[in-house]
């Protein structure tokens, strides 16, 4: 590691906030020493840093360019995978069970690394400087805090799929996954517990935007078949265009020690210990998981399906046949 001053030394802290503040990027620290990410989402894991009185005591707030000097002071590790995905189709378990891991770190939708993505929709100015900006947050997260890590795995937000071909060019070599599941599925579940970008607006400025005035002629239903119709198309152009990896929420958990152990270094002994974690809840870890896709799907009346077979129904079919090619191609090869 290069030297640093003490000022400049971020052993241990990591970014939690980057935003726009009058013409400057600003960035957001917080402590959390050697305590590892494991909790359903980054924002978990932080609220509970934050609980600290050190945290409550002491707070760091830099501009952008410290984090890029601490990448040059003390480069991390570099990412290992992406995780994309539409939506209440699994990510949440895959980064539970891979964070189950001590050799890895698990980035569980960062909103820092969110508002970096689409720094250029709130400044016109960002593009030149966001793979720069977007190489030195990443750093930082990749530092071994333990000694032991060795891979760094992020799982993203779902409106960032628009912002995957930034990330192919930053890592050309990082595996990209795109998980998704029936789109039936996912609208229900949208429409009974929505998510942010399920209400218009409420998002901000992003690759997803529908124009106001289409937005508020929609209905819920409209609004959220369409918009997962277009998480689905992207996803498509991901696994067509960049290589990306179609993983069905139906192949959840056992894809992971079969077809995706490659990506992700998997090992026989680890197979226990990921096993237990598959068997509870992804965002409520002290529950029991259960299935709940056949319900989803009953929930469903004649309107609902209507609205997701014009929406949303042909890239999911598209990219049911590139996940069954792949399979093939995975079955030839380790056979």
């Amino acid at each position: 590691m290069a030297s640093v001053n003490p000022s400049e030394d971020f052993s241990g802290w990591l970014p939690i906030r980057t935003w726009l503040q009058q013409g400057e990027w600003r960035v957001d620290w917080c402590w959390l020493g050697e305590q590892r990410l494991t909790r359903p989402f980054f924002r978990d894991d932080v609220d509970q840093a934050l609980r600290l009185p050190f945290n409550q005591a002491f707070r760091r707030e830099t501009g952008i360019q410290a984090l890029l000097d601490w990448q040059v002071a003390s480069p991390g590790l570099a990412p290992s995978a992406f995780i994309f995905h539409a939506s209440r189709c699994g990510s949440t378990l895959l980064a539970q069970m891979l964070a189950g891991l001590e050799r890895n770190i698990v980035l569980s939708e960062p909103p820092p690394l969110d508002s970096l993505l689409r720094a250029h929709f709130l400044d016109s100015t960002a593009s030149q400087h966001q793979p720069r900006w977007l190489g030195a947050l990443l750093s930082a997260y990749g530092q071994r805090r333990h000694g032991n890590e060795e891979r760094l795995l992020i799982k993203l937000d779902a409106w960032n799929v628009f912002e995957a071909p930034l990330l192919r060019a930053l890592y050309p070599d990082v595996p990209q996954l795109f998980l998704y599941r029936d789109p039936l599925e996912i609208v229900i579940s949208q429409l009974r517990q929505p998510g942010m970008h399920r209400v218009p607006g409420l998002l901000g400025p992003s690759a997803l935007d529908f124009s106001q005035q289409d937005a508020s002629a929609m209905s819920p239903l409209e609004f959220t078949s369409r918009m997962i119709g277009r998480i689905l198309e992207q996803g498509l152009a991901l696994c067509r265009q960049q290589g990306g990896v179609p993983v069905n929420y139906s192949e959840l958990p056992d894809a992971l020690w079969g077809r995706l152990a490659p990506w992700f270094g998997r090992t026989e002994a680890d197979a226990p210990a990921l096993r237990d974690i598959a068997a509870f809840d992804a965002k409520q870890p002290a529950m029991w998981f259960t299935a709940d896709s056949q319900r989803k799907r009953e929930e469903a009346d004649d309107g609902v399906r209507a609205a997701v077979g014009r929406w949303a129904r042909k890239p999911y079919e598209e990219l049911e046949k590139l996940r069954h090619l792949d399979q093939i191609l995975h079955t030839s090869i380790t056979d």
